[in-house]
């Protein structure tokens, strides 16, 4: 396939409610899309970096910055989603820059193809179940009216945001007032230490699904010493970067469930890998989310259509994030979105209202 050039697009879309979690709030999304164009289609891929390096240490100028400096100029002149991983791996990290790239080409490889991307990854099944992620609250009661809300939605499943100081409460309340039916868990977001681990122990009381990334991403070591001392399943997250972390974590028994997030792990090539890895050892997986548009919602939702994917996963509905979402709204059925069936991710942007939330476009000739 040949490209004949990359748009580098900047969007802001604000979110219909600040998030806020252990590592700050968003009340706006800065957004770096990426069009891939050929002679016989289109490719759209969606960073999923921050505007500051908090969750990890990629931010929207500095993967602009590496895509137009060195990732675009490094492509072949004929090229496929395969060779992209290639070609882009003499340059260390950037997973996120690296994965828009990717993930525009292979959109645009599937397009030219006719192939959705979930037929393309091995999907199993044509929706997926929904969580929703509540972002840490002002109050116990205005926690509870969102959880209600949520669930008068329909979602299936409610994760709750925690730190130091909002963790105990606002889980035995949630409890207390849905019952033990309620899918249950909590993402700490990396804001807690080994010495927290009797703390902790105190969430295995309320019958959580899972306690996600409770300790600082880059110290599996004690994640493994901490799931000997709960009852709780850990789950991994932000300590995934590759299927090699994932073998090391399943390895040092780290977690029994891994969230993958495609943006954070370079891809989707990468995804299936993990996946195909977690479920050969009995590992538990969901698709996470990064307050995607629809462009990379679309994508998720192929991913967690996969049969590895046995939780339900953070995919939530387009107005969940936004009133407006810059594709068609995915809208939630009784608790489950459709898996795009189109070629390539299965979505177009509307144009008329993607150029209304544009900051800027580059486009780089390849």
């Amino acid at each position: 396939m040949k490209i004949t050039g990359i748009e580098l697009r900047r969007i802001r879309m604000p979110l219909v409610a600040p998030f806020r979690t252990s590592f700050g709030t968003e009340a706006e999304r800065d957004i770096l899309l990426l069009r891939v164009v050929t002679p016989d289609a289109e490719g759209w891929g969606e960073c999923v970096a921050m505007s500051q390096p908090r969750y990890c240490s990629e931010y929207v100028d500095g993967a602009a910055e590496v895509l137009r400096r060195f990732l675009v100029p490094a492509l072949p002149a004929h090229i496929d989603a395969h060779t992209v991983g290639r070609a882009l791996h003499p340059f260390k990290g950037h997973r996120m820059a690296k994965a828009a790239l990717e993930t525009a080409v292979l959109d645009a490889q599937l397009r030219t193809d006719g192939q959705s991307l979930a037929t393309f990854l091995g999907a199993g099944t044509d929706r997926v179940p929904c969580g929703v992620s509540v972002g840490i609250m002002n109050s116990i009661p205005q926690l509870l009216d969102t959880v209600t809300g949520y669930l008068d939605e329909g979602y299936v499943r409610i994760k709750l945001k925690i730190e130091p100081g909002w963790d105990l409460a606002p889980v035995r309340a949630v409890r207390e007032r849905f019952g033990d039916d309620l899918l249950l868990q909590v993402d700490a977001n990396a804001a807690y230490t080994l010495a927290d681990a009797p703390h902790l122990a105190r969430l295995d009381d309320f019958g959580l699904l899972l306690i996600e990334q409770p300790l600082a991403g880059d110290d599996m070591v004690q994640h493994a010493r901490l799931a000997t001392r709960l009852t709780t399943p850990v789950c991994l997250d932000e300590s995934i970067e590759s299927a090699e972390h994932a073998a090391a974590a399943i390895t040092l028994g780290a977690c029994s469930i891994i969230n993958v997030k495609p943006g954070r792990i370079g891809g989707y090539l990468e995804a299936r890998r993990i996946h195909d890895l977690a479920r050969a050892h009995g590992v538990a997986l969901w698709c996470g989310g990064m307050l995607e548009t629809g462009i990379g919602r679309a994508a998720n939702l192929a991913l967690a259509a996969l049969p590895g994917f046995t939780l339900p996963g953070d995919t939530s509905a387009s107005r969940r994030y936004y009133a407006t979402d810059i594709t068609a709204p995915f809208e939630l059925h009784e608790g489950h979105l459709e898996v795009p069936t189109g070629p390539g991710i299965g979505v177009d942007p509307v144009h008329d209202i993607l150029d209304e939330v544009t900051v800027s476009t580059e486009w780089i000739t390849v």
